[in-house]
């Protein structure tokens, strides 16, 4: 599912104009990545939470060369969903 599917499916609903939605989905994930660039967690009860999460340093390699090089600790955006969204997709998918 894309932006724009997600955007139809919301105007079809609603039965808003899609440019209406289509500013408020954009707005939605500019206000959650503003929020992670600052620092700040993003709690949806019943959804998830859109985190921070630090990444240790470690040691990788660079086959070509054959040497080492140090990747410096750093952070990254994840998702993790609450536990109600997981328990649906579990019964309502098939592993495959």
């Amino acid at each position: 599912m894309t932006k724009a599917d997600i955007v139809a499916k919301i105007s079809e609903k609603l039965g808003l104009e899609k440019g209406d939605v289509q500013a408020t989905v954009e707005s939605f994930m500019d206000e959650v990545k503003t929020s992670l660039e600052t620092g700040d967690n993003v709690y949806l009860r019943g959804f998830g939470s859109f985190i921070i999460k630090t990444r240790a340093e470690k040691t990788g390699r660079n086959i070509s060369k054959n040497t080492t090089i140090k990747i410096p600790a750093h952070n990254i955006p994840a998702f993790k969903p609450a536990k109600i969204f997981v328990e649906g997709v579990k019964t309502n998918n098939e592993a495959k």
